[in-house]
């Protein structure tokens, strides 16, 4: 991989992050007109989310050892957008439907957060390990890329979570900011692709 395809997948990997803790943070207000606002509220939907993510770490990682390429992680981005739309389009009826058939809010709360955010959180958890993959070239210095990645993906989920926030959910309402997390993955996912065809194609044509 190039430098330029390296800071792409970088550019990605930070994207993700910012994406995930956004969805994250804004599945508490899309709870809280039926559960609350309570803190098992929150308990219920960090779980999902920590789950989550964990059963994507270890797909991504299985996934990324059969041909990894940059066309496949562009995939992962738009399988994602179009895991995260539903969101938008059926939060309301799936919440009212748990909420008139289980009183108690905390397993309420459990079971809404599973069937909204638990298939696209474990997509989006495929990113991090593929992103690993892509980028380890050389294995002695692979902890050392783990690393950098881990920290650009944070630092992206810290501003994700600060920006979201602070500014996103003062100016729009929640399905607005949610559909545009879904189209900006779907656009990241576009752009690897293209990348990743013009890569071929001029290395196509020099050989």
């Amino acid at each position: 991989m190039s430098i330029k395809t390296n800071a792409l997948i970088y550019f990605l990997a930070f994207c993700s992050g910012f994406c995930i803790m956004g969805i994250e943070l804004l599945g508490g207000r899309i709870l809280a007109p039926f559960f609350g606002s309570s803190v098992h509220i929150w308990g219920s939907i960090i779980t999902v989310f920590m789950l989550s993510l964990s059963f994507g770490y270890l797909l991504g990682g299985k996934l990324s050892t059969k041909n990894a390429s940059l066309t496949k992680y562009g995939l992962i981005f738009l399988v994602a957008s179009i895991m995260v739309m539903p969101i938008t389009l059926f939060s309301q009826p799936i919440m009212e439907l748990i909420f008139t058939h289980i009183e108690d809010s905390r397993y309420g709360s459990l079971l809404a957060s599973t069937a909204l955010f638990f298939i696209p959180t474990v997509i989006l958890g495929m990113i991090s390990p593929y992103s690993v993959r892509l980028l380890v070239t050389d294995r002695d210095k692979s902890g050392q890329v783990a690393g950098r990645l881990y920290f650009v993906s944070t630092l992206g989920s810290a501003l994700g979570t600060i920006i979201t926030s602070f500014y996103f959910v003062l100016a729009f309402d929640v399905n607005t900011i949610i559909s545009a997390f879904a189209l900006t993955l779907g656009s990241l996912g576009i752009v690897a692709i293209v990348v990743n065809t013009l890569v071929n194609n001029k290395e196509l044509a020099h050989a």
